[in-house]
Parts: C-alpha cells; sequence; structure tokens
C-alpha cells in the first residue's frame, strides 16, 4: 500500500497540464485544484481499502477532467421541460422571451436609469418604468411591484390593516407551495384574522355581521390552485365592492396567478383577469408576475392611489423591492400585451398555452423522424395525453397534448428518467403507468436536436 501511496503523482503535475489548464481558461484556478483534490483523495481511499493495484496518470487525468466539468458547471443552468406542466414551479415557472433577454442583458451589463430621472437630472422613482405600462393595461390609478406575491400580501396587510381586523371567507383560507398560509402571513402583519362562513358556503350576510369599527379589509383570495365543487356557494368581487363601499371598507383581492388575457379565448373556462377584477371595483389587487403574465418574478399590487401610497410608503416595500433585472423583464414583456396578437406570439407561456394540438404532434413526429434516422436502439411511441398549466392556475383544466413514449429494453422507466436528467442539458420528462413520456407540449422546437442528442446517448448506455 505504502508503494502505491508513493505512485500518486505530485498535484503540480496536473496543475501544469496544458490540457486541464486549456478547460479553466479565464476562470478561477480553484476549480482545477479541487478536481485534483477530490480525484486523489478519492484514489487514497480506494488504495487504503485495497481496490486499487497499479496507478496510470492518464487514467487519473480523465477522473480530473471529469470532476473539473463537474465542478464547473453552474448549479443554475438550462433543463428542458417535458413533464407538460407549463407554469413548473420547479423548473422555474414562466421563461421569457430572448427579446426580453436581450433587453435584460443590454440593462444589467452597463449602467441603468433605473433611480434616475433623466429629464430633471436627479434622483427618479425605480417604479416610474412599470408604473405607465400597468396604468395603461389595466386602467389601475397606482402601482406598486415587490419581490413576490407572498411579499405583497404580507405589505398590503401590515400597511393597510396592522392591529386591525381582516374578513376573509374560511374556504379561502388557502396554502399553496412552500407552506405558505394566509393565516400564517396575517399573523406576521400584525393584523387579525376574522374568518367567516364555512369551508364550502360563505354567504355576503356573513361577511356583513362580521364588519366593526375594528375591521381594516374585506379580502378575498383567488383560489386558483384549487376548487372546491359540489354543494358550495361564494360571494362574487363586485358584491364584495358594494358591501365594503356601504361600511366604508376598502376590499382587497388576492388574484394569485393573476392573468391579463382571457383564457377562454384558449377554449379553457373562465378564470378572472387582472383587468375583470379592477372593474369590478375593487381597491387594492394583488398577483404573480411569473405565472400567467409571463415574466420575472414579482408581486404586482394596483389600485386606489390612496391606498397605495400607505402601501409605497410602509418601510417593508423598501425590504421587499425589486431590482433591475425584474425591472427590465417585467417591462419588456408588458409591452407585448399592448397588443394582444404579440402576446401570443412573443411571450412563451402564451405562445405554449395556444399551440394547435396538431403543431404538438408535429414536434412529436420530428423527434421521432429523428430517431428512426439515427437507429436508436429503443422504441418510440407517439401517444395522445393531457398537460397542465401548472403555476398554481387553473387546476382543473386539462391541455390535449402529445407525448412521445419512450422504451428502451432492460430499462425500467425510472432509469430513464434518471438518466435523461443526468446529461450535460438535463431533459425532465413524467411517468405514468410505468412508462416514461416526453410531453412535447412544453418542448420548445429549438430543443428538440438536443433531447435526440440525449435519447441517442441513452441508447448507447443501454
Amino acid at each position: 500500500m505504502r508503494e502505491l501511496l508513493r505512485q500518486i503523482p505530485k498535484v503540480d503535475r496536473f496543475l501544469s497540464d496544458k490540457e486541464l489548464l486549456a478547460l479553466v481558461e479565464g476562470k478561477p484556478l480553484f476549480f482545477l485544484k479541487k478536481a485534483v483534490n477530490d480525484t486523489l483523495a478519492e484514489l487514497r481511499l480506494q488504495i487504503s481499502q485495497g481496490r486499487v493495484t497499479e496507478i496510470d496518470y492518464d487514467s487519473l487525468k480523465e477522473k480530473v477532467k471529469r470532476r473539473l466539468l463537474e465542478l464547473l458547471r453552474p448549479k443554475l443552468h438550462k433543463v428542458i421541460n417535458a413533464t407538460g406542466v407549463v407554469l413548473h414551479t420547479n423548473l422555474g415557472r414562466a421563461p421569457i422571451s430572448r427579446s426580453v433577454a436581450e433587453h435584460l442583458v443590454e440593462v444589467i451589463t452597463g449602467y441603468s436609469n433605473l433611480e434616475y430621472d433623466l429629464e430633471k437630472g436627479r434622483r427618479g422613482l425605480r417604479y416610474r418604468n412599470l408604473e405607465w405600462i400597468l396604468k395603461e393595461l389595466t386602467g389601475a390609478e397606482d402601482v406598486c411591484v415587490v419581490n413576490n406575491n407572498a411579499g405583497a400580501v404580507l405589505l398590503v396587510l401590515s400597511a393597510l390593516a396592522k392591529g386591525k381586523e381582516v374578513i376573509v371567507s374560511r374556504g379561502e383560507l388557502i396554502e399553496i407551495g412552500g407552506s405558505f398560509r394566509i393565516p400564517d402571513v396575517m399573523a406576521q402583519s400584525g393584523a387579525v384574522l376574522r374568518e367567516v362562513g364555512t369551508t364550502n358556503k360563505t354567504h355576503l350576510r356573513d361577511y356583513e355581521e362580521a364588519i366593526t369599527e375594528e375591521t381594516a379589509l374585506l379580502m378575498k383570495v383567488h383560489t386558483s390552485n384549487y376548487k372546491i365543487l359540489g354543494f358550495t356557494a361564494s360571494v362574487p368581487t363586485r358584491e364584495l365592492v358594494e358591501l365594503g363601499r356601504k361600511y366604508g371598507v376598502p376590499v382587497y383581492e388576492d388574484l394569485g396567478s393573476g392573468s391579463f388575457i382571457d383564457v377562454r379565448k384558449l377554449g379553457l373556462s373562465y378564470e378572472p383577469t387582472v383587468q375583470d377584477v379592477l372593474k369590478s371595483g375593487v381597491d387594492v389587487v394583488s398577483f404573480s408576475g411569473d405565472k400567467l403574465l409571463g415574466g420575472a418574478q414579482a408581486g404586482i399590487i394596483l389600485g386606489r392611489r390612496e391606498l397605495l401610497q400607505r402601501i409605497k410608503r410602509h418601510p417593508l416595500n423598501r425590504a421587499l423591492r425589486i431590482d433591475k433585472m425584474t425591472l427590465a423583464v417585467l417591462e419588456a414583456t408588458l409591452v407585448y400585451y399592448l397588443e394582444e396578437s404579440l402576446a401570443f406570439k412573443e411571450i412563451p407561456v402564451w405562445k405554449l398555452l395556444s399551440q394547435p394540438k396538431e403543431a404538438i404532434k408535429a414536434k412529436a413526429k420530428e423527434l421521432v423522424k429523428i430517431m428512426e434516422h439515427e437507429n436508436f436502439k429503443g422504441k418510440l411511441t407517439i401517444i395522445e395525453d393531457e398537460a397542465e398549466v401548472g403555476g398554481g392556475a387553473l387546476p382543473l383544466q386539462r391541455l390535449p397534448t402529445y407525448c412521445v413514449k419512450i422504451s428502451v429494453k432492460g430499462l425500467p422507466a425510472e432509469e430513464i428518467d434518471r438518466r435523461m436528467r443526468s446529461f450535460a442539458v438535463p431533459v425532465v420528462g413524467r411517468i405514468k403507468k410505468d412508462a416514461y413520456l416526453l410531453d412535447m407540449m412544453t418542448v420548445f422546437e429549438e430543443e428538440i436536436p438536443q433531447v435526440a442528442e440525449n435519447l441517442l446517448k441513452l441508447g448507447e448506455e443501454a
């Protein structure tokens, strides 16, 4: 064993290897040093366990190279979404368009007028860059944007209802991903939760009977990530607004996954748009920026100027404010909504959701054609299935789609799934009834060659 330990190449030999040095050109040498140390530490362990009988520099170098490439790969990187979930929370929700990305690069690779009034030559307000377009699109009197919708809810409640009561239907006391619960957020804000109605039924009189001098807000939470069906009743926003005006109590609606486009145009069931909610007369509404809107993660708050000014002056607004990258992405995305046809064409979320069924099938056929030409060592079958919107939006809606079912002899679906996720550009598919599926609803056309490349590697490894 001692003789083998003496044969271990010195670290400097690897650090002076031209091929390895070329891989870290322009990058910190730290990565190469760590790759060498990790590889040699593993070798010493194997020697102590009697698992190594000879040492070869070239084979060690290959191990160092593989480890180095792993270390150099950014931890946050591109994946191909073949799950069929358009707004996949774990895969980053809404992708942005190339044109929006180009605008972002232009803004962040130099200086910008983030908080500078170019006309007056002095400090300006960062929200001015978004105010004009959000007012134009929605008719809102004022605008505030924070880091996400959970932050927006916390800020609204903190600014408008701290120490006072907020009336909410029991059927709307939601929990979303990450254990985000409305009652917990309300407690954190200092507001007092006043539950009314029951889980399945809440009437207007329930709200009215709960109103006191301590009531600061009537709150409506859009249950975008679940539905209660059957023997149910809820109060429409417009009726709640009328009640609020009768007693001088503002109405706040947390819309969750806010949309500027009526999804009925896609053949889906009605979901209120941001414009619909504001037209109903609510005083404040908040929603996400990276769900159906298709932009960056943000919590957008719109409503009456008087209330928005109170919200913007609250110290939490400073803690939750968005940066220049979020601002750039949101503005560049929102511009497309000025002409709805452009939104469907340029915003990836709407481009995917509005795909004709035959266009999805064409993508499936293209993938199969490539694989047949390359003599793929497996079987590919195009099948019909259902995709979903995701992101806590339209939970009961299913979208017709086509999937490519992958079968490789000797590989169960779980192993195919694992291997497809292990490549340099991972592909995340789904397993249904013990079959591995690539849902082409969420695969962009330009990604098909990469999916094919991964499948070819999969076949070679089988």
